[in-house]
């Protein structure tokens, strides 16, 4: 293919967009690169459906499993480190086939993100206490009362939210929301791409989770999941709010039965998708739509179509 723009893959988790960047970065010999907020991460390949050492090895992939689980990964890390990847796989005169479904991650590599200082670690450790203290309806309720245009903007659950709006408040003097109407600069604009983003059928989809679901207990995702609270992590850290790790970790404790379990974690990977789908279907309005048709071609006939989407 002469297209050297970079492809980008979006869609809701368990949608197949992994297995389908794959076998397009074998036919054209490009470089996955991941878009993936949990994939990151090391400890937990199979609760995060990963790629496999097998599949890494059969094309090169980018930004999978490198960072300790006892770092707070962000969007901003991403833009930095998307953007030095992209830099190395166009001077070795080779194509991005960037796939995931964190919207924010794609928002930050084709949009940018705001310009906001870096929050002390001092400043992270003590919300994150605080936050382990109260709970989420409580760091809220502080939010409220500090600054209420962004409480207005979090659901009183979004713990992880109100922990950044109340940390950037903290660091910086001024709200997040004031941060957010800065101009940005994107690492790719997405004019210099091709987009596309998998829409599946509704009932498909959630079948296809719990299959996976069930396959990565049958993997050992309960091992993953007792070989991480070994760590000893602060519990607000991204990791810990992985898919199914919550279910898992009652299992583990003896407080639910396996099946429970099993249960507890699909419904929430499939309430997970839900959000995905919405939050693609008002931010990825310009993205090119993948059918289940155009999901299912060859290899071959997968990149002639990309070649003619745009």
């Amino acid at each position: 293919m002469s297209d050297t723009r970079p492809i980008l893959i979006a869609g809701p988790t368990a949608s197949g967009k992994s297995g389908l960047a794959l076998r397009l970065a074998e036919a054209i010999g490009g470089v996955i690169v991941n878009a993936d907020s949990m994939q990151v991460y090391r400890e937990l390949r199979i609760l995060t459906a990963r790629p496999s050492v097998e599949e890494e090895a059969r094309v090169p992939h980018a930004l999978y499993g490198f960072v300790p689980a006892k770092e707070s990964y962000s969007a901003g890390r991403y833009a930095a480190d998307v953007a030095r990847v992209l830099a190395d796989i166009q001077a070795a005169g080779q194509r991005a086939i960037i796939v995931g479904g964190t919207g924010l991650y794609f928002k930050a590599l084709t949009e940018g993100l705001s310009p906001i200082p870096p929050v002390p670690e001092a400043v992270r450790t003590f919300w994150r206490t605080r936050a382990a203290a109260v709970g989420a309806p409580g760091m809220h309720a502080e939010l409220a009362a500090r600054d209420a245009a962004m409480a207005q903007r979090l659901a009183p659950t979004d713990m992880q939210r109100i922990v950044r709006a109340l940390e950037v408040l903290e660091a910086t003097g001024v709200s997040l929301a004031d941060w957010q109407r800065v101009p940005r600069e994107p690492v790719l604009p997405l004019a210099d791409t091709i987009p596309l983003r998998v829409d599946i059928d509704r009932a498909q989809l959630y079948r296809r989770i719990d299959r996976r679901f069930a396959a990565m207990m049958d993997a050992g995702a309960a091992d993953e999941v007792l070989q991480l609270d070994r760590l000893g992590l602060d519990p607000g850290l991204p990791v810990c709010g992985a898919l199914g790790v919550g279910p898992l970790r009652r299992f583990i404790a003896g407080e639910v039965s396996r099946e429970t379990a099993l249960i507890e974690g699909q419904t929430e990977t499939r309430q997970y998708a839900k959000r995905q789908i919405t939050w693609a279907r008002s931010n990825m309005i310009a993205w090119r739509t993948l059918s289940a048709h155009e999901m299912e071609m060859s290899a071959e006939e997968f990149a002639s179509f990309v070649q003619m989407a745009h």
